[in-house]
């Protein structure tokens, strides 16, 4: 039976979080399944995100069935990935684990990052170990030097790309020449130009890569500039402002599955890239200053994966799907390596999509390998 777990929080929740509710109660909630009823196991797997509620996770169930507690955590930016500070998401963690130790007892806490969680966890258990992030790039941050981090014992990358930044980088559609207008395109970078087919031209898909950097530097300064205006006019009293981002699902491997290699299917998450492209639905699409330097720009973010598992000193466990069509196979690759020491696994799940969609077996069978690497 699916629990609800009240975490109180180390650090108070800011303006960035929308419910006054949510504000003033200081809570963070999470869903918890157990192996037995009314007790706890030894080890608990914590599967977190930055932004999405994983409070009824996948995974939560099959867990449990295979005797191992599971917790699904829900940070104050649950379905709002706006706003998120990625520093303020590590504060929250801190507060689920010091819980989950202090509080539940549990002996060996293992967080498992998916998808997007897999920088967060990363960037968590470096700071846990070495804490030197005292705000976020833009402000409104905490000061993690100053937060309860207790380590984990074990990371599992589940399906999880390198960093929400690098990830947006590669979906940007450099066809877009006006951040304003959404309609007039550069056509000789238009990934969906009726004559561009797959393969791709490696020449091409090169230049586009270098386009796609060049509009990921044009909006970061651009959000640089507008927070020194901010400022200069307001002080403190306006720390932040929203804007938009046309065009965020525009990456090649989307169309061609000869890059980057896989048994995929070509189309996104969101089906059609074409309307996925456009539609608010994709990753970040609305966001604020702040929230562009600390989770979306490639300059500034500290949530790139395998560098914060280059610092980390515990096991890591990294699994993915070689169908998933949101997180590809160099992804999974560049964090394994990333990771120094000689304690890591890597494996690829055969016809396991982004969700495992309707393949439970899979999730149970990859599930078991986790709980048995961790002994």
């Amino acid at each position: 039976m699916r629990e609800l777990l009240a975490v109180p929080m180390q650090a108070a929740m800011g303006g960035d979080v929308y419910s006054g509710i949510a504000r003033a109660a200081g809570t963070l909630w999470c869903g918890r399944e157990r192996a037995t009823p009314g007790r706890t196991t030894d080890t608990v797997l914590v599967f977190c995100h930055p932004s999405s509620n994983f409070v009824g996770h996948y995974a939560l169930t099959p867990a449990a069935e295979l005797g191992v507690d599971a917790v699904g955590v829900a940070t104050r930016y649950s379905g709002n990935d706006s706003q998120v500070i990625l520093e303020n998401c590590v504060a929250d963690l801190g507060s689920v684990i010091t819980h989950l130790r202090d509080t539940e007892r549990y002996e060996r806490i293992v967080l498992v990052g998916n998808s997007g969680g897999g920088g967060l966890a990363a960037l968590y258990q470096s700071q846990a170990e070495n804490p030197t992030i005292r705000d976020a790039p833009g402000g409104g941050g905490t000061d993690l030097t100053a937060a309860q981090l207790p380590g984990v014992d074990a990371l599992v990358m589940l399906n999880a790309h390198a960093g929400r930044a690098h990830l947006l980088q590669g979906w940007l559609d450099p066809a877009i020449v006006d951040e304003n207008d959404p309609y007039t395109r550069d056509t000789s970078l238009d990934l969906f130009a009726e004559h561009r087919t797959a393969p791709l031209d490696r020449e091409w898909v090169v230049q586009y890569r270098y386009a796609q950097q060049r509009r990921m530097r044009t909006i970061t300064e651009w959000v640089k500039d507008q927070l020194t205006q901010l400022r200069g006019l307001y002080g403190d009293d306006v720390p932040d402002l929203p804007f938009r981002v046309h065009g965020t699902c525009a990456d090649p491997r989307f169309v061609d599955t000869t890059l980057d290699a896989s048994d995929r299917e070509p189309g996104t998450l969101w089906g059609d890239p074409v309307s996925a492209n456009l539609r608010p639905v994709t990753l970040g699409s609305f966001s604020t200053l702040r929230s562009w330097l600390s989770q979306w720009s490639v300059t500034d973010t500290r949530g790139f994966g395998p560098d914060r598992l280059a610092e980390v000193s515990i096991p890591v466990f990294v699994a993915y799907g070689t169908a998933d069509r949101g997180c590809f196979p160099s992804m999974a690759q560049a964090l394994y390596d990333g990771v120094r020491h000689p304690r890591r696994e890597l494996l690829a799940v055969n016809g396991a999509g982004h969700y495992f969609d309707g393949r439970p077996d899979l999730v149970s069978e990859t599930l078991a390998s986790i709980i048995k690497w961790l002994g």
